[in-house]
């Protein structure tokens, strides 16, 4: 019995007040919304060509930089390996340049 009564007083609340009768809503602006607005300093637009042209050649230089660092380490790198190649080779010819020593030694004496 309470809840029929609590629904009938809500009913009867919502029937009476103004905001409910009106659908439509008020629309309020402030004087803020229409002060003049300062406008933007123009800007000279970027051309489409330059812009191109600038990153065409700034992405040249970071790739030619890149490649010639790369270029740079292999080269040194395989520059390395064939000195210690040379002296690998260097030292296997004395080692066979003593062996043969010995061996003539060896037929000399015979």
């Amino acid at each position: 019995m309470a809840s029929r009564t609590m629904l009938l007083r809500s009913v009867s609340r919502a029937a009476a007040s103004p905001v409910a009768a009106s659908p439509t809503r008020s629309f309020q602006t402030s004087a803020r919304r229409f002060a003049e607005v300062a406008p933007l300093p123009a800007r000279k637009p970027v051309g489409a060509f330059r812009g191109g042209l600038f990153g065409f050649l700034l992405g040249a230089t970071l790739t030619g930089a890149g490649v010639y660092y790369y270029v740079l380490t292999e080269y040194k790198a395989s520059n390395d390996q064939l000195t210690e190649d040379i002296y690998t080779l260097q030292r296997a010819t004395q080692q066979l340049s003593s062996h043969l020593a010995t061996l003539e030694d060896k037929v000399q004496k015979k």
